[in-house]
């Protein structure tokens, strides 16, 4: 069977979204890309190669747009620590999905869902198995792929492990390091949801999809351990650890906040091993088999050392984080507006102090005060937000709707700005801007910080920081371009 005329993937600028796409592509389908803001996807490598339209999916009238002409939709959306009406949120979309999909006359809808065996499903996964309910008693036949843990780099999942392991090597973990589940790599799972944009006839059921390994969450630590060239790791469970517990002391150590790292420990009291394999029947196991636990681990390693990981958990907007405008964009209604503002000229070569600003955060730092940084880090991740150790995807390049740290990059022009959006809790809405220009021979450094603030708590928050404010804005233009006059090596 030749390509379809056109897929549609929802959720692209998320983790599997983003992976996702250029598998399609690939494979020789058309692809639209259904988004909230197309902006997120402007420097995407394929972002040219794809049609990007903007809907959300609870506007029915949006979504039906956006799925004209389409024959397989790819149902990517699920909301991770979205607060409590999340399930609520996912059940709407989903019925606005399916109800839109037939009135486009869709063929397919493939939909990634979790795994649901089990009474005492987790909220989350109790959430997913209803929206594939939802998805599979609507009228377009749909394709359910039910995955357990993912391992793959930048995945919330495989940074939680190999975060704990490589941290902890002595652990006292809760009881549910003793539940068995079949990890999948995520190179199988993109090629399942690619397969499933050509396979034929009318399907409309849900499989089951792991790898070949099963698998206690103690396993998987030892075993990641194994490829990592760690020491054996010696793990205690404690039954008294609560998920509650849990996600906290995961969001302490790791990467992932608290508010992901709860649903993410909550799945993983329910077993999730395959109840079958008859996906095999459609999309036949590759010659060489599945990729097993420990290889996926070795992949996934090794895109992290290369700086190759393409897209990872944070690519995915913050739940409860600010979509609004810029104050000083044209439309903003107004209001106050707190803007700390520097300049410094210096004689080094605009490209020089492009490439710090460009590389600034994760490892890097932010060129002022690190013990201060990393104390803001904390206190956000004491407040359930998601601190500073997100990092960087990429050491030294950027796109939009990329994370650093705390920040998402919002609007970025090569050799010229760099605007971050801030994600951490705050009373109030945060911008970073950081420019260079040349202006009379000389080359210009020019920072901005803004705030908006939300009622009196914001006043009270930027008057109560400003003394650390001018110290930790004030050192950064000097310590920018010492920095960039440092550089020996040609501009990139």
């Amino acid at each position: 069977m030749s390509p379809p005329d056109r897929v549609c993937v929802t959720g692209a600028s998320g983790y599997i979204g983003g992976r996702l796409v250029p598998s399609l592509l690939a494979a020789g389908h058309r692809v639209r890309c259904m988004v909230r803001s197309p902006a997120r996807l402007r420097d995407l490598p394929w972002a040219a190669q794809t049609e990007i339209v903007a809907a959300d999916a609870l506007d029915p009238v949006a979504t039906r747009a956006a799925l004209e002409g389409v024959e397989v939709a790819y149902y990517l959306i699920h909301t991770m620590g979205g607060g409590r009406g999340f399930a609520a949120a996912d059940r709407k979309a989903a019925h606005v999905f399916a109800e839109a999909a037939e009135a486009a006359g869709v063929r397919r809808i493939v939909y990634l869902g979790g795994p649901a065996t089990g009474e005492d499903l987790s909220p989350h996964l109790r959430s997913r198995a209803e929206v594939a309910r939802v998805l599979l008693d609507g009228a377009v036949p749909t394709v359910v792929l039910r995955a357990g843990v993912i391992i793959g780099s930048g995945s919330a999942s495989f940074e939680m492990l190999r975060h704990l392991t490589e941290r902890l090597p002595l652990m006292t973990t809760p009881r549910w390091v003793n539940t068995r589940t079949q990890p999948i790599a995520v190179r199988d799972v993109l090629r399942y949801l690619t397969a499933w944009a050509s396979v034929p006839g009318e399907v409309d059921r849900a499989f089951d999809i792991g790898g070949p390994d099963v698998l206690t969450y103690a396993d998987m630590m030892r075993g990641y351990a194994a490829v990592a060239g760690l020491p054996p790791r010696l793990i205690v469970s404690v039954p008294l650890l609560s998920p509650w517990l849990s996600s906290l002391w995961v969001g302490l150590v790791t990467p992932v906040p608290s508010t992901i790292a709860r649903p993410l420990v909550e799945s993983l009291r329910n077993e999730a091993v395959c109840r079958e394999h008859d996906i095999a029947q459609y999309v036949p196991d590759p010659p060489d088999g599945l990729i097993g636990f420990r290889h996926a681990c070795e992949l996934a390693l090794k895109k992290i050392k290369e700086a190759a990981v393409d897209t990872r958990w944070s690519s995915a907007s913050t739940p409860g984080a600010p979509s609004d405008p810029l104050p000083t964009d044209p439309g903003w209604a107004g209001g106050s507006l707190y803007i700390d503002h520097r300049t410094q000229r210096t004689d080094v070569a605009s490209e020089k102090v492009w490439q710090v600003i460009e590389a600034i955060g994760g490892e890097n730092g932010w060129y002022s005060l690190p013990v201060a940084w990393r104390l803001r880090g904390a206190l956000d991740r004491i407040l359930g937000g998601v601190g500073l150790r997100r990092g960087r995807r990429h050491p030294r390049l950027l796109r939009v709707g990329d994370t650093i740290d705390f920040w998402r990059v919002e609007e970025i022009e090569p050799g010229r700005l760099l605007r971050l959006r801030a994600e951490m809790r705050l009373p109030g809405l945060a911008w970073l801007e950081l420019g260079v220009r040349t202006e009379d021979g000389r080359t210009v450094y020019d920072q901005r910080a803004l705030f908006h603030p939300h009622g009196l708590a914001g006043h009270v928050y930027w008057r109560a920081l400003a003394p650390f404010h001018r110290i930790i804005f004030g050192r950064m233009p000097r310590n920018v371009i010492a920095a960039a006059a440092s550089i020996t090596s040609a501009p990139r």
